[in-house]
């Protein structure tokens, strides 16, 4: 019971970031060595995960396997930090979006309910593409390609 609370709190953490940075207009976007980094880790870790869950979902691996690669994932993404305002918080959806797929993998496992874990994992990923979107056209100008993420 006390993680379903810590998650909820992580989740509306995040949305407080979010809500409190939506002005695109505002930002300053950047395209450093370590954005561009973020990119390309950012894309590496989704497609490997996509990848595990499909080999998870035809039996191939074990759900401990999953859950451990989404752990991964969370941990790479998260040690990186884009300079990027945009990037920066999509990094924090990101973590959390693998985070919570984990534990619905996890869950699954159990033969528990894992529908509230994947619908959070959905909805942080709705909510990091929505943050790409916007920026997009200021991270292009400024040399950085992120249409791999969407």
């Amino acid at each position: 019971m006390r993680l379903h609370g810590l998650s909820a709190a992580g989740l509306c953490a995040t949305l407080a970031l979010l809500a409190g940075g939506c002005g695109e207009a505002r930002l300053a976007h950047t395209c450093s060595v370590t954005d561009k980094q973020f990119i390309s880790t950012a894309q590496l870790n989704i497609a490997s995960l996509d990848l595990w869950a499909q080999q998870y979902l035809s039996g191939a691996v074990k759900a401990h396997v999953v859950v451990d690669q989404a752990k991964l994932a969370a941990d790479t993404v998260s040690q990186i930090q884009p300079r990027d305002p945009s990037l920066a918080r999509t990094r924090l959806l990101l973590d959390a979006m693998f985070t919570e797929y984990g534990r619905a993998i996890q869950a699954r496992s159990q033969h528990r309910d894992a529908g509230p874990h994947m619908y959070r994992a959905y909805g942080l990923a709705n909510f990091a593409h929505d943050v790409l979107v916007q920026a997009q056209p200021a991270l292009k100008a400024q040399g950085c390609d992120i249409a791999p993420l969407l």
